[in-house]
C-alpha cells in the first residue's frame, strides 16, 4: 500500500492502458479520480473496482479536447478527495494516415488531445500538489522509432510530450515533484488487439515477440507514482518487449 493517504487523477481512465494504471493506483492505496469523454457506464464500471478496494473513486465526464473541462476536472479531482498528489496524462486519440490524406482538423485535434490536454492538466495539477507531487504522462514508443508510413501527427504529438515531460521536471523539481514519461508499444487492448490484422507484423518487430498488458504499463506508472522514484524526474520508460533496441 505505498500510495496510501494519496489522491490521484487518470485522464482517459475508462478503458485500456487508463483503466488498468487506475484500478493499479487504487490497490496500492490510492483514491482515484478518471476522466471519460464517452464511455459512461464503462468508467462506472472502473469507479466500482476501485471502490471494490476500499478506496474512492470517481468518473469525471470531460472531453481532452476541452481545455476548460480538464482544469474543471482537476478542480473536481481536488474537491472529492481534497488533494491531488498524482496525475496520469493517459487520454489519448491515433489519427493516422499518408500526409496527403491527413487533414489541418485531424493534426490540430491530435495536438489537442496528446499534448495541450497533457500541458494544461499538468499546469492545473501541479498548482494543487505538494512536495512528492507526480505528474506521469503516457507516450508511446513511436515517439522514438517511426517503423511505419502514416503516423506523423500522432509521432509528432507524442516526440512533443518528451519535451514538456522535460520542462516540467526541471519547474516542479525544486518543489519536490518529478515529471515522468511512460512509452507504451503494441499492447493488448481494443485498440490494438494482440489478435488483431497487424499484430503479427508488430510482434516481427520485438525482441520479445508478444504484446503488453495494460497491467505491465500499470505496474511501471504504479512505481513512478511511490516513494521508491522520488530520485527519478525527466526520463522515459519504454515498455515495448525491445522493439526499439
Amino acid at each position: 500500500m505505498s500510495l496510501q493517504g494519496k489522491a490521484a487523477l487518470v485522464t482517459g481512465g475508462s478503458r485500456g492502458i487508463g483503466a488498468a494504471i487506475a484500478r493499479k493506483l487504487a490497490q496500492d492505496g490510492a483514491d482515484v479520480a478518471l476522466t471519460y469523454a464517452s464511455a459512461a457506464s464503462k468508467a462506472q464500471a472502473v469507479v466500482a473496482d476501485i471502490e471494490a478496494t476500499g478506496r474512492r473513486g470517481l468518473a469525471i465526464a470531460a472531453d481532452s479536447n476541452d481545455a476548460a473541462a480538464i482544469e474543471a476536472a482537476v478542480e473536481q479531482a481536488v474537491a472529492a478527495f481534497g488533494r491531488l498528489d498524482i496525475l496520469v496524462n493517459n487520454a489519448g486519440i491515433f489519427r493516422i494516415g499518408p500526409i496527403e490524406d491527413l487533414t489541418l482538423e485531424d493534426f490540430d485535434a491530435t495536438i489537442a488531445v496528446n499534448l495541450r490536454a497533457a500541458f494544461v492538466a499538468s499546469k492545473a495539477a501541479a498548482a494543487r500538489m505538494d512536495e512528492g507531487g507526480r505528474i506521469i504522462t503516457i507516450g508511446s514508443n513511436l515517439a522514438e522509432r517511426v517503423p511505419q508510413a502514416g503516423i506523423s501527427a500522432y509521432t509528432a504529438s507524442k516526440a512533443a510530450l518528451v519535451g514538456l515531460t522535460k520542462g516540467l521536471a526541471r519547474d516542479l523539481g525544486p518543489r519536490g515533484i518529478t515529471a515522468n514519461i511512460v512509452h507504451p508499444g503494441s499492447t493488448d487492448t481494443d485498440m490494438n488487439p494482440a489478435s488483431g490484422p497487424h499484430a503479427e507484423a508488430q510482434r516481427g518487430l520485438m525482441a520479445i515477440p508478444r504484446f503488453a498488458e495494460p497491467g505491465d504499463v500499470a505496474g511501471v506508472v504504479a512505481w513512478l507514482a511511490s516513494p521508491q522514484s522520488r530520485s527519478v524526474t525527466g526520463t522515459a520508460f519504454t515498455i515495448d518487449g525491445g522493439a526499439n533496441i
